[in-house]
């Protein structure tokens, strides 16, 4: 279930994250996950935000499902680049071998760490043999609610390693760095490439 202050904290700050991520369009992980995926895949973008991520990877040719549990970033998305965003949670992913690939950017930092094994779970399901799973989360212990009222889960590299695993994915390649985020604190972050694995 999507945490409620969370959730207000997006509706209420759609332009200002927007903004902070407009780059993201470039971003090395997303051209990587590009040049990966099979020409005209199918791709989930699994809390798609502002879209900006499903934009490019629909101008790259592949059959985009951006979805976003804030029904103001599927407002903006819709209006600013017309992706066909739709309004989901992470509960709400059920399909099976459906997507070559799902870019899951720093969306899954907000599910509960009780929830995480089930989301990843139900992502390996949702790809074809071999699909593509980018993750992007925060390094750091435990969970803590910023000043903007959002939850976070954080993650060691080798516990969420151990999580993909566990849930049927081989890792590919790992990125580690540095950001700031929507509430001014530079904090450090980790992305994973995995496939999911052969049954």
């Amino acid at each position: 279930m999507s945490d409620p202050e969370t959730l207000a904290a997006y509706n209420s700050r759609t332009r200002e994250y927007a903004e902070l991520t407009a780059e993201a369009t470039d971003d090395r992980a997303l051209l990587r996950f590009i040049d990966r995926l099979p020409v005209g895949g199918t791709v989930l973008d699994l809390g798609c935000g502002p879209g900006a991520a499903a934009a490019t990877l629909h101008a790259k040719g592949f059959a985009v499902d951006p979805v976003d549990a804030s029904a103001r970033m599927i407002e903006l998305a819709n209006s600013t680049y017309a992706i066909d965003a739709r309004q989901a949670s992470f509960d709400d992913l059920d399909g099976i071998e459906v997507y070559d690939g799902v870019w899951a950017n720093f969306s899954l930092l907000h599910a509960a760490p009780e929830a995480l094994p089930g989301h990843l779970r139900a992502i390996a399901r949702a790809l074809k043999s071999e699909g593509l799973f980018h993750i992007g989360m925060k390094l750091g212990e435990g969970t803590r609610r910023d000043s903007l009222g959002r939850m976070y889960a954080y993650y060691s590299q080798d516990n969420l390693l151990a999580h993909l695993l566990r849930a049927g994915f081989e890792n590919v390649e790992i990125d580690t760095g540095e950001a700031r985020g929507l509430e001014g604190d530079v904090e450090p972050w980790i992305t994973v490439l995995s496939i999911r694995a052969n049954a």
